[in-house]
Formats: C-alpha cells, sequence, structure tokens
C-alpha cells in the first residue's frame, strides 16, 4: 500500500549514521569496495515491515567482516532469548549488546521498537528494548507483540553495519517459575554470509544462522523463480 517510512540507504561513512538520508544536493556514489547498508519497509494488507540488511561491495576487510559477525551475534542472542511473560521489555536490552559490549563495541540507539499495522512503524510503546528507556509497568512483554531487533556497530566516516529483523512473542512453555515468552522471527529475507567471519561464531550460532536460511528458502521459493530464485538459493546456503 505504501511505504512504511523513507527508505535509509548508507555506503561506508553514510552507513555509520543510522538515520542518514540521501538527497539530490547531498548522496555519495556506490563505486569502490565497502559496505552498504539499506533499512527498508512498507505497509501491506497483511502487515508492516522494517528491514535491515547490510551486502558488501567489492572487496571488503576483515575488520568489516569482524564488525558484521559481532552484531550478527547480538541479532542471534536476543533472536533466541527465553524470558518470563510480563519482564520489563527494555531488561531485555544487554541481551543484544552483551557480544557487542565484549568486543568493546556499542551503539547509540534501542535495540528494539514496536511495529504498528498502519500506525508508526517505529512505536516506542508499549514495549521498547532500550536501555534508555524507563522499565515502567507498562512495557511489559506480551504474548503477540511485534518488535524490531536491531543491534549495530557504526564507525563515524568509515562504515555502519545494523542487521535488523521483526519478531513476534510466543508462548514458550510454563514452569514452576510461571509462564515464558520466546520470539518468533518474522523477517524472511537472507543474511549476507559473504560478510562473515566464521572464526567467531560458535557451533550453536552457525545451526541458528543455518536454520533460519533454511527457512528463508522454503517459505519464499515457491513465490520466486528465475533469476530472484538462483539468487535466494545461492545466498541461504549453510555455512
Amino acid at each position: 500500500m505504501s511505504l512504511s517510512f523513507a527508505t535509509i540507504a548508507g555506503f561506508n561513512a553514510n552507513g555509520a549514521m543510522p538515520h542518514y538520508r540521501a538527497t539530490q544536493e547531498s548522496h555519495s556514489v556506490i563505486e569502490g569496495n565497502g559496505l552498504l547498508l539499506i533499512d527498508s519497509g512498507a505497509r501491506y494488507l497483511s502487515g508492516t515491515t522494517d528491514i535491515t540488511r547490510v551486502v558488501p561491495i567489492g572487496t571488503i576487510s576483515d575488520e568489516q567482516r569482524r564488525d558484521f559477525t559481532i552484531v550478527l551475534k547480538g541479532t542471534m542472542a536476543l533472536s533466541r532469548a527465553r524470558f518470563p511473560r510480563g519482564i520489563r521489555s527494555p531488561m531485555l536490552d544487554a541481551i543484544a549488546r552483551a557480544p557487542i559490549w565484549e568486543a568493546g563495541a556499542d551503539y547509540g540507539h534501542g535495540t528494539g521498537h514496536g511495529v504498528g499495522y498502519f500506525l508508526n512503524v517505529h512505536e516506542e510503546g508499549p514495549q521498547v528494548i532500550s536501555h534508555y528507556a524507563p522499565a515502567e509497568p507498562w512495557k511489559a512483554m506480551e504474548e503477540g507483540m511485534i518488535t524490531s531487533v536491531e543491534p549495530g556497530i557504526y564507525r563515524p566516516g568509515k562504515w555502519g553495519v545494523r542487521i535488523e529483523n521483526l519478531v513476534l512473542n510466543v508462548p514458550a512453555g510454563q514452569t514452576e517459575f510461571g509462564n515464558f515468552l520466546r520470539f518468533e522471527t518474522l523477517t524472511l529475507c537472507p543474511i549476507d554470509t559473504r560478510c562473515l567471519d566464521l572464526s567467531l561464531l560458535r557451533d550453536d550460532e552457525r545451526a541458528w544462522l543455518n536454520d533460519y536460511h533454511q527457512t528463508v528458502r522454503t517459505r519464499l521459493a515457491p513465490h520466486v523463480s528465475g533469476d530472484a530464485k538462483a539468487w535466494l538459493e545461492l545466498r541461504t546456503q549453510p555455512i
């Protein structure tokens, strides 16, 4: 029906500005070597999207691969989390940041925001995954909420990395400690493995990524053909 927000497309240094906008008066040309960050979304009758992916242009450096892999580790860590129903959503922020903090890096924005259906695509309530937000009681995580997961690393004047999916709160079982929730990843789009430093991934992280790509391939393959299908199969190969 429409875009849910103006597309952010930043190459190298422009990708280090989380809310960068290219204009006719101020923009760069995508050429040479580096990382291209694209954050885009749209409103469909079936739902609203918000997704960020980073792709390599030409040859990328070992440091760029390291940043990309560390950000992906943060995305995976939160995406795999289980948590008590009703937990204050800002408390989940550190799960995504932990692998990034361990590498001596950080990012200056929240990890996740709510997504509205034909409303605001960036909703700061009721739930928001951010240590910048106070943990008021009304920020409790409940079943059915849709939230973004989008950690990043930004190196001013050099490049930026952000990997963003939308996730749904679904039941994860009940124990003597109460009801638990987990995230179901809704976004179905390959994560570019050409940017990975595989030596930084644990076996369970490789398994998560391979399972995710298998789901992406299985769900999307019936809807594409020709070059698009060949691209999908290539970008979802196991690592």
